[in-house]
């Protein structure tokens, strides 16, 4: 049983008085972990809106913070796991490329599933290429969630400008359930134009 603070405590002077007295009493470490996650994000996320290229290292800095966020918000829903190349951490690609791709599967995928699912991140070079895979296991493809996204769709227009069409981007069911990103990346781009800036 929760008891919460009689006025002269502050009860009646800040409406969520009473869900910030249960945070941080009952538990007292959720509020600075939720911090120290958006805080590590935020610098990640800042230096990248102002360049017009990233590598997969700097993308990764993004991602692990917000699929950490996202697990604390629907902890029994999500499960995810992140299998990265050390070759492809060099790899340029335009500023939030992968986060793009992960934030659509927890959107378009773990989100609308009741049971929600996994999301498993694949990063590896071969053959000349940084092959990225974004498998979730959530809501598949249908009628209701046909393909590419505005999120995706604005993606593809990007990495077209930035790789003048060598990068291929492709929206695939998977057997059972769920949906699968590929993204085939040249691994030797030196620089990356302008344009590839991201549109946060």
């Amino acid at each position: 049983v929760v008891v919460l603070p009689l006025e002269g405590d502050g009860s009646k002077r800040e409406p969520l008085f009473g869900v910030k007295f249960i945070a941080t009493t009952y538990w007292p470490w959720l509020p600075f972990l939720v911090l120290a996650i958006v805080k590590k994000s935020l610098r990640a996320a800042v230096p990248l809106l102002h360049e017009s290229a990233a590598t997969i290292e700097r993308e990764l800095q993004l991602v692990r913070p917000y699929l950490e966020l996202m697990q604390m918000r629907m902890p029994d829903r999500l499960q995810y796991a992140m299998n990265v190349d050390p070759l492809a951490l060099t790899v340029r690609c335009p500023p939030t490329t992968l986060l793009t791709l992960v934030e659509n599967a927890v959107r378009h995928g773990i989100d609308p599933s009741e049971d929600g699912g996994r999301i498993d991140v694949d990063v590896k070079c071969r053959h000349g290429l940084c092959e990225i895979r974004v498998t979730n296991t959530g809501r598949g493809l249908g009628t209701a969630n046909p393909g590419l996204g505005t999120g995706l769709t604005t993606l593809r227009e990007r990495l077209s400008l930035a790789f003048s069409g060598r990068a291929q981007l492709r929206l695939s069911a998977v057997s059972g359930n769920g949906v699968i990103a590929e993204l085939d990346l040249p691994a030797d781009a030196a620089t990356l134009p302008a344009s590839a800036k991201a549109t946060m």
